[in-house]
């Protein structure tokens, strides 16, 4: 009777060890899966930048852009007198603005603004998405871009990484064609 308790105790002490290993292996298996979408973060080749790096960025105006496109109207908001000016620029022309310091050198515009990776283009000659890129200097010293060659103004979002000054605010209007 001894060895009858002594195997069954063997026994359940098994199946118990057994079934719960088991179950801890099913959790293991149902948990859910991550939320959203699951992508790989491409890391640079040895040599190409480090992480907090500064990244260069290209800009590729297409040929028929640059056929179509000649002159940009950018907004200079005067915040302290609380009036807006409109000027028409050259694309590339500079822009002294009047009773300030400051001066705003046009670039490249972009009708269709695009950016894939370090390239930034236009994806098409419609004005979907217009953008200039400028420089803005006070006495010389440049403000705006902090960093690069040009920050950008967008017609239809204003406020994406505009341009910040205590008096002055710059907004593009729109491109105009030849």
């Amino acid at each position: 009777m001894k060895n009858f308790f002594l195997i069954l105790s063997i026994t359940v002490f098994l199946f118990s060890f057994w079934a719960c290993k088991k179950q801890e292996e099913q959790t293991v298996s149902e948990s859910p899966a991550p939320a959203g979408p699951v992508m790989e973060t491409p890391s640079a080749p040895p040599g190409h930048g480090t992480p907090g790096q500064k990244t260069e960025f290209q800009v590729v105006v297409p040929p028929d852009v640059k056929e179509e496109w000649s002159q940009v109207t950018i907004i200079v908001e005067d915040k302290k007198e609380n009036r807006k000016e409109e000027f028409t620029l050259n694309i590339g022309d500079e822009l002294k603005i009047p009773g300030s310091k400051l001066t705003v050198k046009t670039g490249p515009f972009l009708p269709d603004f695009k950016m894939s990776g370090t390239v930034i283009t236009s994806s098409s000659n419609e004005p979907n998405n217009p953008t200039v890129g400028v420089a803005v200097f006070e006495d010389g010293k440049k403000l705006f871009p902090a960093s690069g060659e040009w920050g950008w103004l967008y017609a239809k979002f204003p406020t994406v990484h505009s341009f910040q000054h205590e008096r002055y605010g710059l907004t593009l209007k729109e491109g105009i064609k030849k």
